[in-house]
């Protein structure tokens, strides 16, 4: 169970740097923030800032999962289900949020928590 747990925390941790590249690197391309809800590639300039650093969260996010995953295996094994619970249940609860931000984000909250949920299900299968 816990190469399943692995994989789909693997799986979420891609997801969020891809994020990442979206929010820091191609923010300010229509079709980017035409997905993330925004109206004008004015309004895409007036909240770069905000989105690169908010796809910095996203990065630190996977990057946390991946070391998790690595020392999950590698060891200390603890050490790395700690890493992996924070990284993921970081993600899920940002999803939650997200679903406070407004109408129309459950779509963007589901896509971004639903990999976390399954993979921490599966991590506490696993421990």
């Amino acid at each position: 169970m816990s190469i399943f747990a692995a994989v789909v925390a693997a799986l979420a941790a891609l997801l969020h740097v891809y994020i990442f590249v979206m929010e820091s690197a191609w923010w300010t391309r229509p079709a980017i923030w035409k997905r993330f809800g925004l109206a004008s590639q004015s309004e895409a300039e007036t909240t770069r800032v905000l989105a690169y650093n908010q796809g910095f969260y996203n990065l630190f996010l996977a990057i946390g999962t991946a070391v998790g995953i690595a020392l999950f295996f590698a060891g200390p094994r603890d050490a790395g289900a700690a890493l992996m619970f924070f990284g993921l249940g970081s993600m899920v609860l940002a999803a939650v949020v997200l679903t406070t931000a407004g109408p129309g984000r459950l779509r963007s909250a589901l896509t971004q928590g639903t990999l976390p949920l399954i993979a921490i299900v599966l991590l506490l299968i696993a421990v």
